[in-house]
């Protein structure tokens, strides 16, 4: 298979090209801080619809959840951090171990949804309270030879879109 070619770029993941976009959240989230707030401020149905499948599946960490939007937009979910399902339980912090069956479970559905380009965020670093640089390496293990671009949000500039090498601009969009 070929080799994914991972990009680290600067800019507002929200201004991205890619097909879809994966961040972390925990299990119980409640999309009010970090990329998850910008995201729900975006689309507001996704943490509608997020609220709704998490109290009728009490998702556990380490598990992915897609939405897909009108126009095609493609969120994964990535329950990076601990959370449980408890009335005013708390969203909790990342782990190696979540972001690793999370990044496993993502190539599965990235593989079966078609997705032919990916941006993310630095996982599970904001709210997740993990390290980048033991976080990385485990991006490039599982997502480096999916043959398709990964674009790397590392540094954010709100209202800037990053230059994505390799993509097309779709019409409408530059």
């Amino acid at each position: 298979m070929s080799r994914s070619i991972i990009h680290e770029v600067e800019g507002d993941i929200l201004l991205t090209h890619a097909q879809a976009i994966a961040h972390g959240v925990a299990p119980n989230d409640h999309f009010d801080q970090g990329l998850a707030l910008a995201l729900r401020e975006q689309w507001p149905s996704m943490a509608k619809d997020f609220r709704h499948y998490a109290h009728q599946s009490h998702p556990k960490p380490g598990e992915v959840w897609m939405w897909g939007g009108t126009g095609g937009t493609r969120i994964f979910n990535l329950m990076t951090q601990e959370g449980d399902h408890t009335n005013g339980a708390k969203p909790g912090k990342a782990s190696l171990a979540n972001v690793n069956h999370c990044l496993r479970h993502l190539r599965q559905a990235i593989d079966k949804e078609g997705i032919a380009s990916l941006a993310m965020p630095k996982l599970a670093t904001g709210v997740g309270g993990l390290d980048w640089e033991s976080v990385r390496p485990l991006i490039a293990q599982h997502l480096g030879d999916l043959g398709i671009p990964i674009y790397l949000y590392t540094t954010y500039r709100k209202g800037k879109a990053a230059v994505e090498p390799g993509l097309a601009v779709p019409a409408g969009r530059a």
